[in-house]
Parts: C-alpha cells; sequence; structure tokens
C-alpha cells in the first residue's frame, strides 16, 4: 500500500491535505475543541482527544484522495464505501463533550451522559479510527488490482448447409 502512496501525484497529495484541514474543522469547531464563540463545551477536551482527531483527519484526507482521478486516467465507476464515513461520524461522537450532545442529553440525560456515554468515547474513537482505516486499506488494495484482459474476438465461424451438415 505504500508503494501506491509513493505514486500518488501532487494533486491527489494536495486533496488529501485539504481533506484532513476541512476535517478538523468539521470535527472540531462543532464540538467546541477549537473554541468559537458559537459553540461552547461543559465539560473540558480530554486529553486524548487530540490525537484521535489528528488520526482521524489523517485517514480522512488520504480516504477522501482515493476518489480524486488522475488526469488521462480512465473514469472508473466509483465505489463509495460507507465504512469511512461511518468512522468519521464515530470520531466525532467519540472527541464531542458527552453533555452537549442533544441527542445523548435526549436519550440518557445529563448524569446518564455523564455516567454512560462518556467511558464509550474512547471506544468509539477506537472503532472510528478502525473503521476509517479499514476503508483506506479497501481502497488503496483497490488501486493495485490486476485488470481482468478482455477476452480476444472470435474468429472462428461455422456454417451450416440446408442438409445440417458442418
Amino acid at each position: 500500500m505504500l508503494d501506491v502512496l509513493r505514486a500518488w501525484s501532487p494533486r491527489r497529495w494536495w486533496a488529501a491535505l485539504g481533506a484532513a484541514a476541512v476535517t478538523v474543522l468539521v470535527v472540531a469547531v462543532p464540538t467546541a475543541m477549537l473554541p468559537t464563540p458559537v459553540f461552547g463545551r461543559e465539560i473540558p477536551t480530554t486529553w486524548w482527544a487530540w490525537p484521535v482527531l489528528a488520526v482521524t483527519a489523517a485517514l480522512s484526507g488520504l480516504l477522501f484522495a482515493t476518489y480524486v482521478r488522475e488526469p488521462g486516467a480512465a473514469a472508473a465507476e466509483p465505489t463509495v464505501d460507507r465504512r469511512g464515513f461511518a468512522g468519521g461520524l464515530l470520531a466525532f461522537f467519540a472527541v464531542g463533550c458527552p453533555v452537549c450532545n442533544k441527542v445523548v442529553l435526549l436519550a440518557l440525560g445529563y448524569a446518564g451522559a455523564l455516567q454512560w456515554f462518556a467511558p464509550v468515547q474512547p471506544v468509539l474513537a477506537v472503532a472510528g479510527v478502525a473503521l476509517l482505516a479499514w476503508a483506506l486499506r479497501a481502497r488503496l488494495r483497490g488501486e493495485v488490482s490486476c485488470a481482468v484482459p478482455e477476452p480476444p474476438p472470435t474468429t472462428t465461424t461455422t456454417t451450416r448447409s440446408a442438409a445440417g451438415r458442418v
């Protein structure tokens, strides 16, 4: 898989870098890891949330870049891997404030979010990173798979006579 990454053009690397930066913003701003006047956080960011965000952004950027077509390459039918989306979503919930998530608050309440959801967040982080890595591995392996050659055209033709003989 490293050979595939080494063969990438600058176009793909720039796409990976841009997608990683967008991932950081999409995850860190609404979860208030990056302070903004719009979003607040009642529980401080955990020590492990920053490495999870960095790994999530890197994997998401690389995964995004696998969908960037090289100039002059034949257009292949794109297959979207939902594991990458699921991994990013899990990482989003993992690094977020446990009591700032409205769905968790509605389902568990404030005390339940702290007692039940907060301890599960590291598991969500590991699962999210694992799904992103799995999706990236599948996409990179697909880039090195061998193309199936087309069968040669058949040139043998048979004719039948009126009597049915060949």
